[in-house]
């Protein structure tokens, strides 16, 4: 095996920042390929914040609903498919996107629990996860309120402009959409080489290693991180379990087939097709305008992944009326979107709130 270079990836240490970790990781390391195949890992050894239970067993996802009831308006949580666990979006109590929502008075709630690739899923797509999503959303029953986090969220307004009919509500929530908007990361995944990807995958066996990406990152997240993720002082007994917690989240990575992982960094990261109006799936070409159910958009000021100004630059490009736009910037960066104790405080009520709020007056003032 080629000898590993000492040099380690610079660059943002956000474990959702897969395309830029990317880009650096195979720039830095092209040379060195792995001996092993992947493994397939099993389920999170981490308990889940909120009770849940297994509704729906598909191949790219565990379709789970939080909770005991099924009445009410449904509201599903498409979690990141990056490097993480959907964990992220039921973290701990006081960090929990599926905790926020129920207590704010959304009594269905469901979560895209996203499987590891295995080797035999290397080959799934973009349309492979559309359309379990899909599936899911018949089973829980339309229209859904849809709540997409990060990438999650790029996902979620895809799937709302195929089916518009099936989406009641949209909230894209630090969600990388038009990458035209200049950060960090669009500059750089667009800048690298598109073999280096190409490298990752082979690497991989057809599949992008979490574990590789993982050893490779560009440092370790210090205990000042974390508690700016968290939004929350990390010093006492509480903290200490929280910073446990998260470095088993951490250490838990999945693999993602490197079909929908090239797809994911070319089209959407590198040629940016969605917000260019010539993105297709599951047959159909994709025109955002078709998206005319009401939007809240939620950003981070203090968000490098996706800073606010391309998060909430989303609301242009959508078919919706302005006055069914809500937006709102909390002094967060990426990972405090979702795990945020501050967030969770002021943010997620108001976006709970508004999704129990009706909209007729707001209708009929804009008439």
């Amino acid at each position: 095996m080629a000898e590993k270079t000492g040099k380690q990836p610079t660059g943002s240490g956000d474990p959702l920042l897969w395309p830029f970790t990317a880009a650096q990781l195979a720039m830095d390391a092209c040379l060195w390929w792995l001996e092993r195949k992947p493994v397939e890992q099993d389920d999170s050894s981490l308990p889940w914040t909120t009770q849940n239970t297994v509704a729906l067993e598909l191949a790219t996802m565990r379709l789970r609903r939080c909770g005991g009831t099924r009445s009410g308006q449904p509201a599903l949580v498409c979690a990141p498919y990056a490097l993480h666990r959907a964990l992220v979006a039921d973290f701990a109590p006081g960090h929990s996107v599926v905790e926020s929502l129920r207590s704010g008075g959304i009594d269905q709630v469901y979560l895209t629990d996203w499987r590891s690739a295995s080797p035999e899923m290397r080959y799934l797509s973009i349309d492979s996860y559309l359309g379990d999503l899909n599936v899911a959303i018949d089973e829980i029953g339309a229209p859904v309120d849809l709540i997409g986090l990060c990438q999650g969220g790029w996902l979620s307004l895809v799937y709302a402009a195929r089916f518009p009919a099936k989406v009641r509500r949209l909230v894209l929530v630090g969600a990388p959409v038009d990458l035209s908007i200049d950060s960090e990361l669009s500059r750089l995944t667009r800048n690298a080489p598109e073999v280096v990807y190409d490298q990752l995958v082979a690497r991989g066996g057809g599949n992008v290693s979490g574990e590789e990406m993982l050893r490779f990152w560009s440092k370790t997240p210090s205990q000042d991180d974390i508690a700016a993720a968290l939004q929350k002082d990390l010093s006492d007994e509480e903290g200490a379990a929280l910073l446990q917690r998260f470095d088993s989240w951490n250490a838990e990575t999945l693999n993602l087939p490197g079909t929908y992982y090239l797809q994911a960094v070319n089209w959407i990261f590198r040629e940016n097709r969605i917000a260019a109006g010539n993105f297709t799936a599951l047959g159909h070409e994709i025109n955002l305008k078709n998206v005319k159910a009401p939007v809240f958009l939620l950003a981070g000021l203090d968000d490098d992944v996706v800073p606010a100004a391309q998060a909430l630059a989303t609301a242009r490009l959508l078919g919706t009326p302005p006055a069914f736009v809500a937006a709102a910037s909390e002094p967060s960066d990426h990972l405090g979107l979702f795990m945020g104790a501050r967030t969770h405080a002021h943010a997620w009520p108001r976006i709970a709130g508004w999704l129990r709020d009706d909209l007729s007056g707001v209708l009929a003032r804009s008439a």
